[in-house]
């Protein structure tokens, strides 16, 4: 029963853009903090070299889950699970004790198909639908959210699946100059996480 009840300790950011010094900076946070999961929203590269971009939190052996936002290639997304054995929830789902967590990237492009998007984040959600609480991941925002105030529309098939999954949690990043920003819909709490990153218990 205890099991059940036990909170998780996450660090979600997202819009590191090849900044090393910053993946430093996180990564010794994510170790002070001793969260239980890494969680980046996309945008990990950029255009410099980014070979150092995850090491500094693997070194520290935390566990970290990403979705590749629009400055990530697919190569490259493959490239970061690969060489850190780290999952990339736009392909996968990942289940840590009673938290299901699933998402949905949008690797080099800053548009989705939004029937393919809401498809793909029906089967993953489904893959974590019986567990206690829920995280849904993408790098773009919803459809119909804060951080729309950007000028970006948002994304129609995340919108649909914030209110059709009513997850506990949804975090994403791409709106930088919203970064921290936080709202609920329905029973699911919203946050655009950005690049200094926020410690959430869930």
């Amino acid at each position: 029963m205890a099991e059940k009840t036990k909170k998780m300790r996450i660090l979600a950011a997202g819009d590191m853009h090849g900044d090393t010094k910053l993946a430093e900076r996180l990564a010794k946070r994510a170790e002070k903090e001793n969260v239980d999961l890494v969680i980046l929203t996309g945008d990990i590269t950029g255009l410099i070299d980014t070979r150092n971009l995850i090491k500094p939190f693997t070194d520290r052996k935390e566990k970290v889950v990403f979705v590749p936002g629009n400055w990530d290639s697919e190569d490259t997304a493959d490239v970061l699970s690969e060489l850190y054995g780290i999952k990339n929830l736009d392909n996968y789902y990942v289940k840590r004790g009673n938290v299901g967590i699933f998402g949905l990237g949008n690797a080099g492009q800053l548009t989705l198909n939004e029937r393919e998007a809401f498809k793909k984040l029906e089967k993953n959600f489904d893959k974590v639908k019986e567990l206690e609480k829920k995280i849904l991941v993408t790098h773009l925002h919803a459809a119909g959210t804060k951080s729309e105030a950007s000028g970006f529309p948002g994304s129609t098939a995340i919108r649909k699946a914030i209110d059709k999954f009513q997850p506990d949690l949804f975090i994403s990043g791409h709106i930088h100059e919203l970064e921290g920003i936080e709202e609920k819909i329905g029973k699911t709490r919203v946050i655009n996480v950005g690049r200094k990153g926020k410690i959430i218990e869930i």
